[in-house]
């Protein structure tokens, strides 16, 4: 009788369990007021707002705008990360790509971070015939410092990046988008 009684309690306790989870779920738009917002990691409305500021003040610093044969191109090269995680760089560099090309005033390419060596580069270089050299190249890193009082959490990403001007071998620009957060740790963690 116990079992017959107990049976289906532990059925609807678990099927309760696994879909409760779940009822909830719904879409959200990113930068919605609904966002979660962690301590712990760099969530894509960080990304998002990083390279938005980093587009709009470039744009405004007119820097792409002083090229001889505009749209400038613009060679995205490495986003190196100093972050206790491990972060798709993809995720701020292809949302600043888009930014650009968009404005129309730049034409952007990619360089493949592992497989640009110094031997590699000059042979890039030199080879002039075939390939437009880039006006410009942008660089960066996404640095993360964390603060604790107590249970407090406050960690702070700096996305950082410099538009350098190769053929001059100076920066042309630099810009620097701080993103803070701070929360409670749980007393009890899993």
């Amino acid at each position: 009788m116990k079992t017959k009684i107990l049976l289906p309690l532990v059925a609807a306790a678990a099927a309760m369990f696994f879909t409760g989870c779940a009822t909830n779920a719904h879409y959200v738009q990113t930068g919605d007021k609904e966002q979660i917002i962690s301590t712990g990691q760099i969530n894509i409305q960080d990304y998002a707002n990083a390279a938005n500021d980093a587009v709009k003040d470039l744009l405004q610093s007119g820097a792409l705008d002083k090229v001889a044969n505009p749209p400038a191109l613009l060679e995205l090269s490495r986003i190196v990360n100093n972050t206790g995680q491990q972060v798709d760089t993809d995720l701020l560099t292809k949302k600043i790509s888009i930014a650009l090309l968009q404005s129309g005033k730049a034409q952007t390419k990619m360089v493949d971070n592992k497989a640009l060596g110094y031997q590699q580069e000059s042979q890039f270089m030199n080879d002039q015939k075939t390939t437009r050299m880039p006006d410009f190249t942008l660089s960066g890193k996404i640095i993360e410092t964390i603060d604790r009082a107590g249970k407090t959490q406050r960690t702070t990403y700096s996305f950082q990046l410099s538009l350098n001007d190769p053929k001059a071998g100076v920066q042309v620009w630099e810009g620097e988008k701080e993103i803070g957060k701070q929360g409670t740790r749980a007393a009890v963690g899993f």
